[in-house]
């Protein structure tokens, strides 16, 4: 994930005004600002922190019954290059064509 830069001038066309831009006003901490800081368990609410983390568990694929199972396999050059070509999916097309194979 890229982080976005800090602006530090007003540039037009970006979603807000000349107004919005001048009216924040959030100046770097000091060094003493910042040694009094609390951390945040200490300052929000415990409801916070499992919401948080209820919403990092249900993020991903929802667990299947049968999951593939990743192994190592040596194939031709020309076998990888024919399923690449065939763009996004390729690994599962190629995990179709064994399949049908009935090997």
């Amino acid at each position: 994930m890229t982080r976005a830069k800090t602006k530090n001038q007003y540039e037009p066309g970006r979603g807000y005004t000349r107004e919005d831009w001048d009216s924040v006003d959030s100046p770097e901490l000091s060094d003493e600002e910042l040694a009094q800081m609390k951390p945040a368990r200490e300052v929000l609410p415990p409801e916070f922190f499992n919401a948080i983390e209820e919403l990092r568990r249900s993020r991903g694929r929802p667990p299947v019954e049968t999951p593939k199972k990743q192994i190592t396999l040596r194939l031709d050059q020309d076998v990888i290059e024919k399923f690449r070509g065939t763009g996004r999916g390729w690994q599962s097309r190629m995990n179709e064509a064994l399949k049908r194979a009935k090997i």
